[in-house]
């Protein structure tokens, strides 16, 4: 028997259930309960432990063995080889023709589009090198080595690359001039620790530097509420993952008021992508929805995004599709689901088969259909799903 069940049987003979009654109140199948305390399955997607902590009344993170999630493919592993081995060489020696903070600035301007949409063979190309001229920098060009940095995370992150891009981002925060600039890298970190499973740490984190940067609202500008807001809703997703729905409620309302305040979607300076404002907080309450097992309520709420002259970047918009999907599968409607995964499919290649929501999703619809039609066959292949 793994950790996972042990914890699972014991919690449920503490609760006095049993294992069909279990079922019955956390929506998950008897067949998949037996098989985790039997040991006959070597662990549980978060989502399943997540409804399985509810009628026990545990946090999620109570019922995970190893909370961390897949790492990347051999052939992401391989175009981002130059990358990584970039980023753990030793200090690059001093040379009579360093790199301007001008020209690192450039190149970082003409390099976040790239990442912005997904362009990620052609980042590949290029970051290593920027990577290395950014090392070379003195302090006047600290700032620009910093975002390089954060780019260099948020990208190893996207790719599932999660031991180098910790690295990354811890250096990245240490060497930040201010509350603002860390505030971006802390960010990236907590969402790296939530994907990964590890929401205790996320958690405590965001609420940490959530209250770190907490600004005077009447007074605050409109970086100050995105810092903010942006680390709520980090906070908020991790509770509400591990079944804290008061803190969870509590983040987001935060949050809210912090985007009323700037009153439209901003994106704010000391970030290389993320955008914040009242798009960003009703997404969020999209995938709170989700976690909360509501897809009817999420595709209410989906319905009634507003939009502003910023949008969020691609990352974002094509993450609420996935939560789009996974409602329309939760509800039986697979048709509409899986139109959704091709949608976000062809608008982000290179980014979908490292989702692992997108994975969940199409099993999900696996499972409830007698016959697989060959689209759904040729991406179940591509996103390495068994069939």
């Amino acid at each position: 028997m793994t950790d996972a069940g042990k914890k699972v049987k014991q919690a449920r003979k503490l609760s006095g259930l049993t294992q069909r009654e279990l079922a019955k109140e956390s929506g998950v199948s008897v067949s998949t309960i037996r098989k985790l305390e039997q040991g006959e399955r070597s662990g549980a997607r978060m989502e399943t432990l997540h409804a399985l902590a509810k009628p026990l009344r545990l946090n999620t993170m109570d019922l995970v063995e190893k909370p961390k999630e897949e790492g990347a493919r051999e052939e992401t592993r391989e175009l981002w080889a130059a990358t990584r081995a970039e980023l753990v060489r030793p200090p690059a020696p001093e040379t009579d023709d360093p790199a301007t903070a001008s020209g690192v600035a450039d190149v970082l301007a003409a390099s976040v589009p790239l990442y912005r949409e997904h362009h990620f063979a052609e980042l590949a190309a290029v970051l290593p090198l920027l990577l290395r001229d950014a090392d070379t920098l003195g302090d006047d060009g600290r700032g620009v080595r910093v975002r390089v940095l954060q780019l260099a995370a948020g990208v190893l992150t996207h790719t599932r690359q999660f031991d180098v891009a910790e690295l990354v981002v811890r250096r990245a925060l240490a060497d930040a001039r201010d509350r603002m600039e860390a505030s971006a890298s802390v960010n990236t970190l907590a969402w790296l620790l939530l994907r990964q499973g590890r929401l205790n740490e996320a958690l405590t984190l965001a609420t940490q530097w959530a209250d770190n940067v907490e600004p005077r609202v009447s007074r605050a500008t409109a970086a100050e509420l995105s810092a903010w807001g942006l680390l709520l809703l980090r906070a908020s997703g991790a509770a509400a993952r591990n079944n804290q729905t008061g803190v969870a409620a509590d983040m987001l309302k935060l949050a809210r008021s912090a985007a009323t305040a700037i009153g439209r979607e901003v994106r704010p300076e000391h970030e290389n992508v993320r955008t914040f404002g009242p798009t960003t907080v009703r997404m969020l309450t999209v995938e709170d929805a989700l976690v909360k097992d509501q897809p009817d309520k999420a595709l209410r709420l989906a319905e009634h995004v507003p939009l502003y002259s910023v949008r969020p970047s691609v990352s974002v918009r094509s993450r609420h599709g996935l939560d789009v999907a996974n409602a329309y599968a939760r509800l039986g409607r697979f048709t509409e689901s899986f139109g959704k995964l091709s949608e976000i499919q062809a608008g982000s290649p290179e980014w979908f088969p490292n989702q692992t929501p997108a994975r969940d999703t199409l099993q999900t619809i696996i499972d409830g259909r007698r016959t697989l039609t060959p689209e759904m066959r040729h991406m179940a292949d591509k996103l390495q799903l068994a069939l």
